[in-house]
């Protein structure tokens, strides 16, 4: 697995810019972008998912991705710019931004594979293993993972197996990804379903066994995150104020937010590196890029317990 820095305890990678702006329906206009992505630098966070490189009919909130790409390694020298890339195409075109680091979304459930990325699990491992083909040819810098997603249910299929799961994992990791990340990405995940999975994934895969990617549907997030810690996952997504979901998935809502979570590992005493008050203070730049859109977090809400530090 990817470890954070030397200095810090956790790595909380912020998911927002693409896993949140493609999820409502609004598109935020790209200097819009650019200011919040700054104000969630400011406050710490060192690896960013900035944009998803699908075509933009399918996607306008992603049309941009290119220039978000560029704009944020130019102006952020030492930071994780990440990008979301469903083909090789979009591979192709992450890397000519000059995207740090490449997430594939691979799912471990058959219908939500066809809904999503209209192709079935296998077909994406043999998707990645071109693509992981391609950037050892054209950019050996470039990090490849692997998210699977629906790893702990599916409100399409319904139960995913387990065995299913760390099949695909496996898979991942034998075509080339560097680490390879489990994905609640309907909000159906328990605590006890967590540290199993989670469990039975590192031993599998030891280093490139990846990040907890969990979201918030029946208000099990933290929850989730802390089972996961406590079998030795240190990288986390999340997503500011909670924006997030899954179009292809009925009635999935919000990511972790980052500011609980960040929160919930701090009061912990475990370091993240992240600076709270800049990061409650990146909320203002998202709202003005989405007006009217419902922001989430009971930590901004509450505000800082007196004498937190």
């Amino acid at each position: 697995m990817p470890s954070p820095s030397s200095t810090h305890s956790v790595l909380i990678s912020e998911v927002g810019p693409r896993d949140g702006l493609q999820s409502v329906q609004t598109t935020m206009p790209t200097a819009d972008k650019l200011r919040w992505i700054d104000a969630l630098i400011a406050a710490g966070l060192r690896e960013i998912e900035v944009a998803s490189f699908v075509p933009p009919r399918l996607l306008p909130q992603m049309a941009d991705a290119a220039e978000v790409v560029r704009q944020t390694v130019v102006r952020h020298p030492g930071i994780t710019v990440m990008a979301l890339v469903p083909n090789l195409r979009g591979a192709e075109a992450a890397m000519a931004a000059g995207a740090h680091k490449l997430t594939l979304p691979v799912s471990a459930s058959h219908a939500h594979s066809l809904a999503n990325v209209r192709c079935t699990p296998d077909e994406m491992v043999g998707k990645l293993h071109a693509i992981c083909r391609l950037r050892d040819e054209t950019a050996p810098h470039v990090a490849i993972e692997a998210g699977i997603s629906t790893a702990f249910g599916c409100t399409l299929q319904g139960q995913v197996a387990q065995d299913e799961v760390i099949r695909i994992a496996v898979a991942c990791a034998e075509a080339g990804a560097g680490d390879v990340g489990l994905s609640d990405t309907t909000g159906m995940a328990n605590p006890a379903q967590v540290r199993r999975l989670f469990t039975r994934l590192r031993s599998e895969l030891g280093e490139k066994a990846g990040a907890a990617h969990m979201h918030n549907t029946r208000g099990l997030g933290l929850a989730n995150c802390l089972a996961a810690w406590d079998v030795g996952v240190r990288t986390f997504d999340s997503s500011l104020a909670g924006l997030g979901g899954c179009p292809y998935a009925p009635g999935a809502s919000g990511n972790v937010v980052t500011e609980d979570l960040v929160f919930m590992f701090e009061a912990m005493g475990i370091d993240t590196g992240v600076d709270l008050e800049r990061l409650l203070a990146a909320r203002a730049p998202l709202a003005a890029g989405l007006p009217g859109e419902p922001l989430y977090g009971m930590t901004a809400e509450a505000g800082l317990p007196k004498g937190f530090a």
